[in-house]
């Protein structure tokens, strides 16, 4: 069985499930919902360096991923931000995400590659306003307008 017609609705599947749990991410910390800012029940203070700014790309990037507008440089935005994140905070507390609670930031950093490498799948707007306008291809050549005609 070829598995090679289930790549694209399965990428997509993935993309939109990536997205929407990093707008969850923002959501809580720029919002103070779903539990708030790692839990607190509290949103992070505005303009604060770098929490805020993290979670307004994790909510702004997230929404483009989720529904696959501009997804590559959204995901390669995500995914360098969680690789910061990674490297600036969590890596402190030594080198095993595991040990150093590091896991979510590590996970969605190549999350967000593997989307930026593969692209959005079919199901994505980005596939959408790439494809040709169909109407104007399906028009048979003899209906087509006669420029030198009309000059």
């Amino acid at each position: 069985m070829s598995t090679s017609r289930f790549h694209g609705p399965i990428l997509s599947l993935y993309r939109v499930v990536v997205g929407l749990l990093f707008v969850f991410h923002g959501a809580a910390s720029i919002f103070g919902v779903f539990g708030g800012n790692r839990g607190s029940g509290h949103a992070i203070a505005a303009g604060t360096w770098p929490g805020w700014y993290a979670a307004l790309i994790q909510l702004v990037c997230g929404g483009l991923v989720l529904v696959g507008l501009l997804t590559r440089p959204a995901a390669i935005l995500a995914s360098g931000s969680m690789a910061y994140a990674y490297f600036t905070v969590h890596i402190k507390n030594g080198i095993i995400p595991l040990q150093n609670g590091g896991e979510p930031a590590a996970m969605f950093s190549w999350a967000f590659l593997l989307i930026a490498v593969f692209g959005p799948g079919v199901w994505a707007l980005d596939s959408v306003l790439r494809r040709p306008n169909r109407a104007v291809a399906a028009r048979p050549a003899d209906s087509q307008p006669d420029v030198a005609a009309t000059a």
